[in-house]
């Protein structure tokens, strides 16, 4: 009886007249946000997708959770309205049904305790201190199911000749550009062979 009423709280629509298929906790939603640094993103990535965020079902809500700013749960009408004309994608896991079992939940779950308040990583490091939107999803996964949401790249393998690409490494990094950083992009993570899209009314 508690597997069915918690299967049951896994699926939720989105309200405030946003269409969406039926969510449930752990699929991912990629959008693109406004300002110059989220733009540089997508210049240097190649994807329409510069945010990603996770979703989970509390109590009959819809939240996302997301690293911007300090890594929190955010609603997921306020999510949309933060991204470019309302618009976003939703990826889910292959074989979610048999993937995300009640207990990997249960790990997503804790291991939001663990990043929640932690502060947005504008150098793309990879300690838990500080953490940016791609690598939060990424690591919930990998840490949760042993499964690799997309590939790393290196920094010098992004596209970073355009000038606003540019203007915002100097400001993240200033003169010293670390060519050889390891990062996780959310069109890297989009683009992962392990998920699915779903479409959208």
């Amino acid at each position: 009886m508690k597997k069915i009423i918690f299967a049951l709280l896994l699926c939720a629509t989105v309200t405030g007249g946003q269409a969406s298929p039926l969510l449930q906790t752990g699929d991912l939603v990629f959008q693109s946000e406004r300002g110059d640094f989220a733009r540089a993103i997508q210049l240097a990535t190649h994807s329409p997708y510069n945010h990603v965020g996770m979703i989970f079902i509390k109590s009959g809500k819809t939240l996302v959770f997301e690293a911007m700013g300090p890594v929190q749960f955010t609603p997921l009408e306020e999510w949309v309205r933060r991204g470019k004309g309302g618009r976003y994608a939703v990826k889910r896991l292959k074989n979610a049904d048999k993937i995300l079992t009640p207990e990997v939940l249960q790990k997503m779950d804790l291991l939001t305790r663990k990043f929640t308040g932690k502060a947005y990583d504008w150098t793309f490091g990879l300690s838990d201190k500080k953490i940016y939107c791609s690598e939060l999803v990424w690591k919930m996964y990998r840490q949760s199911t042993g499964l690799e949401l997309g590939h790393f790249q290196k920094l010098k393998e992004l596209n970073l000749s355009p000038p606003l690409v540019q203007q915002q490494m100097r400001e993240k990094f200033g003169p010293y550009i670390p060519l050889g950083l390891k990062i996780i992009s959310p069109g890297q993570v989009f683009n992962s062979d392990l998920l699915k899209t779903l479409p959208q009314d």
